[in-house]
């Protein structure tokens, strides 16, 4: 381990929220040290989904070319199909809005991941991998940094002016921080690779069911990444059976199930959640929380990616010009993050939620869905979830009323 016992800024985890805090705040000029349990690449249950809102900030961080180069595939826009039987199609270029560019993309998390960590350790910062935190380590006045165990066992403490809880949904910094708790939405995620699926075409596709939902996103070289997503109660038939529980359970999806098993599993299925939680302190004095460590809700609209950039974006922006003055970084000094997140996702989280909750109500959800594909909405609500067409164009209610009656 390389002699970084102090630094300016210590990031727990370096999935994108973690490198790209990384990237911004060494490009800046910052130290920055960036620690995480896993190896890179590797694997991560994700829906592998970006926008092209996602895709402007990939390009910011200089990674765009790359994961092109690795084969990342262009979507055009999302396809909804409700439990009984209505369907929309929404195309990015149609919403009303220009996008950063009329297509988003759908790679792997092992190679985004992987790009979004070299371009971190391009940018200067230093990324230990296989290093764990046990705790956060304090003193009167606020965190001080982390008790950090690298893969050999050994443990030491590394200290700094500010620490980042970038470890997701389970974020050990986040609940050493406090005010965490979980949602009435508990949903589970079972996400596997599968080649050949048949009739993949240039969109994302999401299936609504009356016990779940279903998505199916082409992420290149012939292979498609399948996530089912089921309420935690029923998620708990998993246990010690992941993969035929999730093939099972694929039948509540007949024609989908069809063409995902003409295919050929690729990648063990991988679980993840319960989702729906959120942290109340996302700032502390000498510490914070970025992506799915300070929010995570439902995976349904696919902003999980863009959350954890835009996140990065928001934090490294006040996080520089609070390293700017000297002394530990206090919450203070951080509020102008906290604001500026809720005026970045504040529409964003509603958007979700109504999504989310209205998918309780199958009948009701499939009577939107039509309404919204027959009087010509659906580009309007999918450049909305793609984060490029402000919330309010949904949430108002003339769009409501069209929508539902």
């Amino acid at each position: 381990m390389p002699e970084l016992d102090r630094v300016d800024v210590l990031v727990v985890g370096a999935g994108p929220a973690g490198s790209a805090t990384a990237r911004l705040l060494a490009d800046a000029g910052r130290s920055v040290l960036v620690v995480d349990r896993a190896e890179f690449p590797r694997d991560k249950p994700c829906s592998e989904y970006m926008s092209p809102e996602t895709v402007r900030i990939l390009d910011r961080l200089g990674v765009v070319g790359a994961l092109e180069a690795a084969g990342a595939v262009p979507l055009a826009g999302t396809t909804v199909t409700a439990a009984r039987g209505a369907r929309l199609h929404g195309r990015f270029a149609l919403a009303g809005r220009r996008p950063f560019r009329p297509t988003g993309l759908s790679v792997s998390r092992r190679i985004l991941d992987h790009r979004l960590v070299a371009a971190a350790r391009r940018a200067g910062a230093s990324v230990l991998e296989r290093t764990a935190v046990e705790a956060l380590a304090h003193d009167p006045a606020g965190v001080t940094g982390a008790v950090v165990r690298d893969a050999d066992g050994d443990r030491r403490t590394i200290t700094a002016r500010l620490t980042i809880g970038a470890d997701g949904l389970r974020s050990v910094v986040g609940r050493r921080l406090g005010g965490w708790s979980q949602g009435g939405l508990r949903r589970v995620a079972f996400v596997a690779h599968v080649e050949g699926v048949e009739e993949m075409g240039d969109t994302a596709e999401m299936f609504v069911g009356r016990r779940g939902y279903l998505g199916l996103n082409p992420i290149g070289g012939g292979r498609t990444n399948v996530a089912l997503v089921v309420p935690l109660r029923r998620a708990g038939a998993a246990r010690g059976r992941t993969e035929e529980f999730f093939l099972e359970a694929l039948r509540d999806f007949p024609g989908v199930s069809r063409r995902v098993g003409l295919g050929r599993l690729v990648r063990r299925v991988l679980a993840t959640g319960p989702f729906a939680a959120r942290s109340g302190r996302v700032t502390a004095d000498g510490a914070a929380l970025v992506g799915d460590a300070a929010d995570f809700f439902d995976p349904f609209t696919g902003e999980g990616i863009y959350s954890a950039l835009r996140g990065a974006e928001l934090l490294a922006e006040t996080a520089d010009a609070a390293l700017a003055r000297p002394g530990r970084v206090t919450a203070d000094a951080m509020a102008p993050y906290r604001r500026a997140r809720l005026r970045a996702f504040c529409g964003k989280w509603a958007v979700e939620r109504l999504i989310g909750y209205g998918m309780h109500f199958p009948d009701l959800f499939d009577r939107a869905v039509e309404r919204l594909a027959r009087r010509g909405l659906a580009h309007t609500l999918i450049g909305v979830t793609a984060d490029f067409v402000p919330a309010r164009a949904v949430l108002n209610p003339v769009f409501l009323a069209r929508m539902l009656l």
